[in-house]
């Protein structure tokens, strides 16, 4: 049994090294006793989570003029414990300014935070500015995550001030507690805890919007109707730690619970501004474990591509080496550690058991038609959730209708939807779809959709890991993340960049921390036809 203060040391950022064991230092970012994350926000409220090291009486105060000052009311902050305020009875299209105040027990006085931000919905025809990361992954320090680089990362993006931040998945691993059987809802909790040191640095003003990745594992496969199995642990830290969005008047989004998690809050979607935002989830939906297994450093090896396999070679490198430094300018490229192999069918695996599930893709099909948006967003970890690459996945299972052979098999495999995922969003005009899970920047477009790959935000070895599994596209290396600018007004539009990141000994020859590898600009799309019926 743990002691108690055991427990409370692992539910706390500092603590990782406790949760993920010693067979690699633990990363750690800032060491803020307090941190705060705004979640949910909309046309007239938003929620502010706050967790503290140790007890304190807490409080928000927030004001669009420091005339009119209102505050919540106080209540006790448990140590390691997130606690949500709720902030409603905004103006909507506002920016307003808030402060935590805190005491310690017995103390007289409150301490005021440093002033932070709140933005309301933005009305059509707003302009506005989000971001997205791609995986950050902080449990492979050195080789994929460097806690200097990503606080580097998150003081960028906070000075962008965007609206919202998108996390692309794979941010929560909790694989090593798996392979060890460290089956506790602290060590799981010392997981999400830690990334909120890093994230507090944006999320205090802007709020996150997480999307579930593969690494999290949680997924229904690893439910087995018991309160202690590892996806209840990470559903339940995944809910708790993050003011993620659930159905009600503003958010669409899955109303099913879960025993024992209660809302997943996996996928939701909402509009602001001139856009749809629409977060997906395969993972909480398949039967089947959609891409490693739980405890496995990657997919069985029976698992995937008729082709070899997707993960570069070390002579691969060094060719790809060659041609970043003659096509961009930039770091080289490197094997992904998480290499896979083949992904369709061989070995008895059957990729058709992969899935939003009836439900979801309902919902899906319904929120993209019958908006009215001009831009249109959809995020999720990876087509299908699995494999590399963008487009070239795209045309496979229920994402495309084809089985691995090229055979159309989309109205036997999957009879009560209307046609497939991916010729729904170029029905329904989505402009961009992003995901994660490749580790690299790669922008593909595909019947007018664009796939767009997101970069990891704190990767040392500036790495485009899995490049030969694109075949075309703009394809850079890490660091950085997508700073995305939705132009309202007479010349709507959206602009994409890709923010590199470094640290100061990384930049030279023309490296720069916040420099732009690579842009774009985007304007309203008109559907290709009706969606089927």
């Amino acid at each position: 049994m743990l002691k108690p203060f055991l427990l409370i040391l692992l539910s706390l950022a500092p603590s990782f090294a406790l949760a993920q064991g010693k067979e690699r230092a633990a990363p750690q970012g800032p060491k803020a006793a307090l941190s705060q994350i705004l979640g949910r926000p909309t046309d007239r409220s938003v929620a502010v989570s706050v967790c503290s090291a140790q007890e304190l009486e807490a409080y928000v105060e927030y004001w669009k003029s420091p005339a009119a000052v209102q505050k919540t009311q106080s209540r006790i902050l448990k140590p390691g414990v997130p606690s949500e305020f709720e902030i409603g009875g905004l103006t909507p299209n506002t920016s307003y300014s808030y402060r935590l105040n805190t005491r310690k027990p017995g103390a007289a006085a409150f301490e005021k935070s440093d002033e932070e931000r709140i933005q309301t919905q933005r009305p059509a025809g707003g302009s506005f500015t989000f971001a997205v990361q791609g995986d950050s992954h902080p449990e492979r320090l050195g080789r994929m995550f460097d806690p200097d680089l990503y606080s580097v990362t998150m003081r960028h993006v906070a000075k962008d001030a965007p609206d919202f931040y998108f996390l692309m998945g794979d941010d929560f691993s909790i694989e090593r507690l798996i392979e060890q059987g460290d089956k506790s809802q602290a060590a799981v909790n010392a997981v999400y805890a830690q990334q909120r040191g890093f994230l507090g640095i944006v999320g205090a003003s802007t709020p996150l919007m997480l999307v579930n990745g593969n690494h999290e594992q949680a997924a229904k496969y690893l439910l087995d109707a018991t309160p202690n199995n590892f996806a209840v642990l990470a559903g339940k830290a995944h809910t708790s730690y993050f003011p993620l969005p659930a159905p009600d008047a503003f958010y669409s989004g899955d109303r099913t619970p879960v025993e024992h998690v209660g809302l997943l809050r996996d996928y939701y979607a909402w509009e602001w501004g001139d856009a749809l935002f629409v977060v997906i989830d395969p993972y909480w939906h398949s039967d089947v474990a959609v891409d490693n297994e739980a405890g496995t450093k990657a997919p069985r090896k029976d698992a995937g591509r008729t082709t070899k396999e997707q993960g570069e070679t070390g002579k691969d490198a060094k060719r790809r080496a060659r041609e970043n430094q003659s096509t961009n300018q930039d770091k080289n490229t490197r094997p992904d550690a998480e290499q896979e192999g083949n992904r369709r069918g061989k070995g008895g695996r059957d990729l058709w058991q992969i899935t939003l599930g009836d439900e979801q893709y309902q919902w899906l099909r319904s929120t993209l038609t019958q908006s009215k948006a001009k831009f249109k967003f959809v995020f999720s970890h990876h087509v299908l959730g699995t494999g590399r690459g963008g487009i070239e996945q795209a045309g496979t299972f229920e994402w495309g209708g084809e089985d691995n052979r090229g055979v159309d098999r989309f109205t036997q495999m999957r009879p009560n939807w209307q046609q497939p995922i991916h010729d729904l969003m170029r029905d329904a005009g989505v402009t961009i779809f992003f995901q994660g899970h490749d580790h690299l920047y790669a922008r593909q477009e595909l019947d007018g959709v664009i796939y767009q790959s997101c970069p990891n935000p704190a990767d040392p070895t500036f790495t485009a890991f899995n490049r030969d599994a694109y075949k075309t596209g703009d394809i850079f290396p890490n660091s950085g993340y997508l700073r995305v600018t939705v132009q309202g007004g007479a010349d709507p539009s959206v602009h994409v960049e890709y923010v590199r990141t470094f640290r100061d000994s990384d930049e030279e020859d023309g490296l720069t921390s916040g420099m732009i590898a690579h842009s774009y600009r985007v304007t309203p799309r008109a559907a290709v036809g009706a969606p089927k019926k």
